[in-house]
């Protein structure tokens, strides 16, 4: 579940750069700094300007408004705060090995950005999403009731009023703290061994982040980065040609937009949702990525070696927009699959299991050639995959989503074939459960939500109510019977336009792209 409490995205504080550039070996002119204080961490210092991150850091997100507000006050009060471990380049850019979102959180508050500010608006080219935005304010109204804003302390010397005592103790200690520095002397690679030696001991890097992390430089690492923000934020594509850039961050935006929009929220009180519900960074960071994989076949992340040109990202990205447009778009190709229907439960909950084994489903109808099949049976389809939920079953019997989809998939084809055989839609389940082809599986149709003794409805109560009386008043296809997702349809004319079909509202019906482009056809 998602938390109440969104993470702030401190990301764009320090910008990144790759420890190649302009020489691997560490700069050794002159001594090292013991300590910055808070006038360097100012935008406009000698400092911040060359402060980086390496290019295979992970996103600076990982921490919510209180631990930021606490985090500050520590400083401001003296308490005793972890160094922060840096590097220095050839090129003079102080490389941030261990401490990046200590230094973030205070960059934040001297520079008034939480993640939407000025510096972050320059780095996201504008374009900030509503749950950054509200997570921002959530912090800054935490700040202004704890702490004050950072010009509150540098005009506090001109005060002349009464001053709460807490500021004025915290203003005057103020020009005498900072943050305590350690070194990492030698190479970029001594640096980089050193990053993932700290970052794996002090605060362990997750499983998704370190693959990425490892295969930085990899065409699926770079696509899955490009989708995760939408082709903006750091460009990881950068050393390509412009025209690659701008055409991985179109797709990107384009991938993004058919998989997470429109923006889940809860309770649920429309039909028209997102294929990927609302995820963690991380587990949002970890479904990109295996569904880059899956579409593209790749079963080891750095199977494919580097891509210096981005012909290969380019590529991969065009694979998984040509999946997903055939899942739920308006594009010709596709055959609308209603996420509620398909990737939901009947409370609302997404589930990944589902949408794994709904992609490599799809792989499976195109490489078959399996899509009539599919169709002529969809109506009874769609009935038995909503009243029996097995798809979470299949994935506690196998070990975890990403290993289940295949059997899903399989499950997914044994229902073609049996109501193919003309086997009524209320026997099927009967029927597989019974062969044990997918282990001990026990019918479970969706009933009601888990009982409880309050007098008030949950969310996830809410929810379900919603689904079960929205649902049977949803279009469906004229031509398959299939449920319609309510943005993503196509008008078709009843009587061909070739055999005299007019643009009569008698002549028009609600299709699925594909019934209509194709499956009529």
């Amino acid at each position: 579940m998602v938390k109440d409490s969104s993470k702030v995205s401190l990301d764009a504080l320090i910008a990144r750069e790759a420890f190649e550039v302009q020489g691997q070996q560490g700069q050794n002119i002159g001594r090292n700094i013991p300590m910055i204080s808070v006038r360097d961490l100012e935008k406009n210092s000698f400092f911040y300007p060359f402060l980086r991150k390496p290019d295979f850091q992970r996103e600076t997100n990982e921490w919510e408004a209180e631990k930021i507000c606490e985090f500050i006050e520590s400083f401001l009060d003296g308490d005793l705060i972890p160094s922060v471990i840096l590097w220095r380049s050839s090129s003079s850019y102080y490389f941030v090995i261990d401490g990046s979102h200590r230094l973030s959180s205070l960059i934040a508050w001297i520079n008034d950005d939480y993640g939407d500010g000025k510096i972050s608006k320059e780095f996201y080219d504008g374009d900030i999403t509503e749950e950054q935005k509200s997570a921002a304010q959530e912090v800054k109204k935490l700040i202004k009731q704890r702490i004050g804003a950072y010009k509150d302390y540098q005009s506090f010397t001109q005060q002349r009023g009464q001053l709460d005592q807490k500021l004025i103790e915290r203003a005057r200690n103020l020009g005498a703290l900072g943050i305590q520095l350690q070194w990492v002397e030698g190479d970029s690679e001594k640096a980089e061994a050193s990053f993932f030696k700290i970052n794996q001991k002090a605060a362990p890097i997750g499983e998704t982040e370190m693959r990425l992390l490892k295969a930085r430089k990899t065409p699926n690492g770079v696509a899955a980065r490009a989708i995760m923000r939408s082709g903006n934020g750091h460009k990881y594509w950068s050393d390509f040609s412009q025209d690659k850039q701008d055409e991985i961050e179109q797709l990107a935006q384009d991938i993004h937009q058919l998989l997470f929009e429109p923006k889940l929220k809860n309770p649920i009180k429309t039909l028209d949702v997102p294929l990927v519900g609302n995820l963690s960074t991380a587990e949002k960071l970890e479904v990109i990525l295996e569904f880059v994989n899956m579409v593209n076949g790749i079963e080891i992340d750095d199977q494919l070696g580097d891509d210096p040109t981005g012909d290969k990202t380019v590529e991969l990205l065009k694979s998984c927009k040509k999946v997903v447009q055939r899942i739920n778009s308006n594009h010709p190709s596709s055959l609308g699959l209603h996420p509620i229907i398909y990737v939901y439960t009947s409370a609302g909950k997404p589930k990944i299991g589902s949408f794994y084994g709904i992609v490599t489903f799809i792989l499976h109808l195109e490489k078959a050639k399996y899509f009539t099949n599919f169709i002529e049976v969809r109506k009874d389809f769609e009935w038995v995959i909503w009243q029996d939920d097995m798809v979470p079953q299949i994935v506690i019997k196998n070990g975890n989503a990403v290993k289940a989809r295949g059997k899903v998939k399989d499950f997914y084809i044994k229902i073609i074939d049996k109501l193919s055989q003309e086997i009524d839609k209320k026997n099927v389940i009967k029927d597989i459960i019974a062969e044990k082809y997918f282990g001990s599986l026990k019918a479970r149709t969706k009933g009601n939500t888990n009982e409880t003794e309050s007098k008030e409805f949950s969310r996830e109560t809410k929810a379900a109510a919603f689904i079960r009386d929205a649902l049977p008043g949803s279009p469906r296809c004229k031509i398959c019977g299939g449920y319609l997702p309510s943005r993503l349809n196509s008008i078709d004319h009843i009587k061909r336009k070739a055999d005299g079909g007019l643009g009569t509202l008698d002549n028009a019906q609600l299709t699925h792209p594909y019934c209509n482009t194709t499956f009529k056809n």
